[in-house]
């Protein structure tokens, strides 16, 4: 069985957090200096490790194995929220290095081959889970030419400040991987809840966002009676509530939603104001109960419609991304080391996040294992884990690792 070296882990999670530290927390958004900087530490890493490393076109971090058979490929993200946690995807990212590491110093699995990997702008800076996309040929050149940033900043001027835009761009190859195994923080409440501390993953939440565009009449605050108005933040409000009150009767267990953004225009306290937006994104393991969201929200607007006054337009801003199922197979390995390392303290769980595993899974097996997240906190730099949960995920990682890969390439 590969043993990881705990400090190293440790110590590498910690140098990588240094790269865009700020206070307890880490920015370090897609294409930055700090994200460019880091991807470079971590390409000397990948090759300190025997690894060949490369950052593709859409800085994508790849290191390949140079041993022949099945491979596994192992990994998530290196980008940050605007204001981001430590361990977000550097978890992943870094458990993959270690698990490198540690199967090479085994004399039992020091010629199976694992591939490392930090992915591009799996947190949307530009288009979510950029890098995966591109990785299994699934970036079409239309989503690429018209995205752009929060500041405007398109795409292309992106990967051109940060000397990437005549990069080939790498791809996975199916045949290659036997699997793809991501591990990260649960970034919810529900294995520390549970007193346990590995969730192996049975599949990833799908996930539908609309943006609602209200029209109504800006006018006069004072000299504007009530009855005349056509307020559109007042219809805004009316459809939020009547969306808290409709949704929990069609929901399922694990079924979330959120209404995050607004806009109104123009904003000013003595304006009636006439036009106003509101993003609603919901999400579930099963396209049931979004199907009864999407369902609900065409009711509520026909009906806030019919009465005339403000109008409504609900228009989809993202492709919906559809529930995921994890590989069975990769599953059953994870579960084996896990009840090895923390018996009876693991749990088979949906993830409520999306991640690249979600991307990756339609060209290779992919699978997913969690640790637990200090209150449930993510996306914040308040995010944390135990160094103990921190540790032992990493084991079982590498325990799965070879476990996979022994079976894989037939090696007893």
């Amino acid at each position: 069985m590969p043993r990881i070296d705990a400090e190293r882990l440790l110590s590498d999670l910690r140098q990588l957090r240094a790269i865009g530290a700020q206070g307890r927390g880490v920015v370090r958004p897609a294409f930055s200096a700090a994200d460019m900087e880091a991807r470079r530490w971590l390409k000397r890493r990948y090759e300190e490790a025997g690894l060949e490393a490369t950052i593709d076109g859409v800085g994508n971090v790849l290191g390949r194995s140079r041993h022949s058979g099945k491979a596994l490929l192992i990994g998530s993200h290196s980008d940050t929220q605007p204001t981001g946690g430590w361990l977000d995807g550097a978890l992943g990212v870094i458990y993959a290095l270690e698990v490198v590491r540690a199967l090479g110093a085994d004399s039992a699995t020091r010629t199976l081959p694992v591939d490392a990997v930090s992915f591009q702008d799996e947190e949307s800076r530009f288009l979510g889970c950029l890098g995966s996309r591109s990785l299994i040929g699934a970036l079409a050149p239309e989503m690429e030419h018209e995205v752009v940033d929060s500041h405007g900043v398109t795409l292309a001027d992106a990967l051109h400040e940060a000397g990437l835009a005549n990069v080939a761009r790498l791809r996975l190859a199916r045949e290659r991987y036997a699997g793809f195994i991501e591990a990260h923080i649960e970034q919810g409440p529900h294995l520390e809840d549970a007193g346990l501390r590995i969730g192996v993953v049975t599949g990833i939440v799908g996930l539908r966002s609309i943006r609602f565009v209200f029209r109504g009449q800006q006018n006069h605050a004072g000299t504007t009676m009530m009855a005349r108005r056509r307020d559109a933040t007042t219809a805004l409000y009316e459809l939020a509530h009547r969306i808290n009150m409709e949704f929990p009767k069609v929901a399922a267990a694990r079924s979330v939603w959120t209404m995050g953004r607004l806009r109104v225009e123009p904003n000013a306290t003595s304006i009636v104001p006439g036009y106003a937006e509101l993003d609603l994104q919901f999400r579930d393991p099963l396209d049931e109960p979004l199907d009864a969201f999407e369902a609900v929200v065409a009711r509520l607007v026909s009906e806030m419609n019919a009465r005339g006054g403000v109008t409504i337009e609900a228009v989809p801003t993202r492709a919906p991304i559809v529930p995921t199922r994890m590989d069975p197979a990769l599953q059953t390995h994870i579960e084996a080391a896990a009840e090895r390392h923390a018996a009876g303290n693991w749990q088979r769980m949906p993830s409520g996040a999306f991640h690249d595993a979600g991307i990756v899974s339609a060209l290779i097996p992919s699978a997913m294992l969690f640790i637990p997240s200090l209150g449930g906190i993510s996306h914040d730099f308040a995010e944390d884990s135990r160094e103990a949960d921190i540790v032992l995920g990493c084991e079982v990682l590498a325990d799965a690792a070879a476990s996979v890969l022994l079976a894989a390439n037939d090696r007893h």
